[in-house]
């Protein structure tokens, strides 16, 4: 016997129980996003390989280790899974030509793919809601998107998500910072990790952001990228920083915070979390003012921000959010031929008047379909028999009030009774 297929390591799947609770997560970022006026794009998952390589940069770790890459078999072409959603969406942006009628407040949900070591919150599969604005050059957009995400804490009932600050700057003033950072970490040569030294020559900023715990003080010690901003950068800062304080919304400002991608300029924002070991990163984004031109756009200030759908489902459930799983209003059980073709009729008027119908399928008795229908969750059973089908009638059960009565009903009078009786259970809550 062959052996059994698996999913790819670090692709998972996302069974029917769990999928509910996705669909309610989901629901609650929608009607979060909604709010602020954003609306739904749905982007391409295969971009282009020279897309990511001009956006994100061709020296970052993305492109050079984690990017799931092929050739097209049928024409050549060089395409690339997503590993982030930005440049999709700036690409659209630009093909569509959507900035050159109005801002634009945009949104997307999906999988992202990147070829990582999997471990406890990091996946190869992994899914994300990506923010973006559009022609917004104010910090007002900023602290707009920052605000958004202290909402949705709120509205998913978490807790103990802090909010980080930093300013990269210009790419002038980045380059004069880099310049004293290299001189910086090459005096102190000896005491650079292999990784490090290797970023030393490629993107020295993300030295900064090392995890390795022997490399912390020296890091701490770096020459600080908020010394070398100009007075317009600070001002932006500034700004940002003040709309907040007003907004209530507390802040520390980590001037060691730095990003993976190449196109982030000014403000750059991460809400994090220790409850989750060492991914505790939820939610990051910033400014990225010259990507649309870099892209090929006309210059277009923009702003946004990911968030991490599988690290914020942990975060939800490690507070005690597990929902209870979703439950018809109705289980439809019937038996014999006659009743069969009945039920169906009866199931479909249901589902008319808007309730949630689960028919039996597959025959049995009528105690082993009333089990089934209790382990359901369904309120009510709806039974049906060739008699009840002769005569145009169902048998009605409340399955969650005990020692409730069945009772038989026509047809026409089963919805009504089933949503009012829903209607006095909510008003009782």
């Amino acid at each position: 016997m062959s052996q059994a297929l698996q999913a790819v390591r670090g692709m998972n799947d996302i069974l029917p129980a769990e999928a509910a609770f996705w669909e309610l997560f989901e629901e609650a970022v929608r009607g979060c996003l909604k709010a602020y006026g954003y609306r739904p794009i749905r982007l391409p998952v295969v971009e282009p390989t020279p897309l990511f390589k001009r956006a994100i940069g061709e020296v970052t770790d993305i492109v050079e280790k984690e990017m799931y890459s092929f050739i097209d078999s049928l024409n050549g072409e060089a395409l690339t899974l997503r590993p982030e959603g930005t440049a999709g969406c700036v690409r659209a942006l630009i093909e569509h030509n959507l900035a050159a009628r109005q801002t634009q407040r945009l949104y997307y949900i999906g999988p992202m793919f990147r070829h990582e070591r999997p471990q406890k919150g990091r996946y190869r599969q992994f899914h994300q809601v990506g923010v973006e604005a559009f022609g917004f050059a104010g910090p007002d957009i900023d602290a707009e998107l920052i605000l958004m995400g202290a909402r949705l804490w709120a509205d998913l009932g978490l807790d103990g998500i802090e909010l980080q600050l930093n300013s990269l700057g210009q790419p002038e003033e980045r380059a004069r910072h880099r310049e004293a950072l290299v001189a910086y970490f090459e005096q102190h040569g000896d005491q650079l990790d292999e990784d490090s030294r290797r970023r030393l020559a490629t993107n020295p900023l993300r030295i900064l952001d090392s995890k390795n715990p022997a490399m912390q003080a020296l890091c701490a010690a770096a020459p600080r990228l908020i010394d070398h901003l100009g007075a317009e950068s600070l001002a932006h800062f500034e700004g940002v920083q003040r709309l907040l304080r007003d907004a209530g919304i507390p802040f520390t400002i980590n001037p060691r915070l730095v990003r993976g991608l190449d196109y982030y300029n000014l403000t750059v924002f991460e809400w994090v979390t220790d409850k989750l070991g060492a991914q505790g990163t939820v939610c990051a984004g910033g400014r990225y003012d010259g990507l649309v031109e870099q892209l090929g756009g006309k210059p277009t200030p923009a702003c946004g921000f990911a968030l991490g759908v599988e690290r914020l489902i942990a975060l939800i459930r490690e507070a005690g959010g597990e929902p209870a799983p979703p439950a018809p209003d109705v289980y439809l059980a019937h038996q014999g031929e006659a009743a069969a073709r009945h039920a169906f009729r009866v199931a479909e008027g249901l589902r008319d008047q808007g309730l949630d119908v689960l028919l039996h399928c597959g025959g049995g008795a009528f105690k082993s379909q009333l089990k089934k229908a209790d382990a359901s969750g369904a309120a009510f059973a709806v039974i049906i028999g060739d008699d009840e089908a002769a005569s145009g009638a169902a048998q009605l059960k409340n399955l969650r009030q005990e020692g409730s009565a069945q009772r038989q009903l026509k047809v026409d009078d089963l919805a009504e009774a089933i949503i009012g009786h829903l209607i006095d259970s909510d008003d009782e809550e």
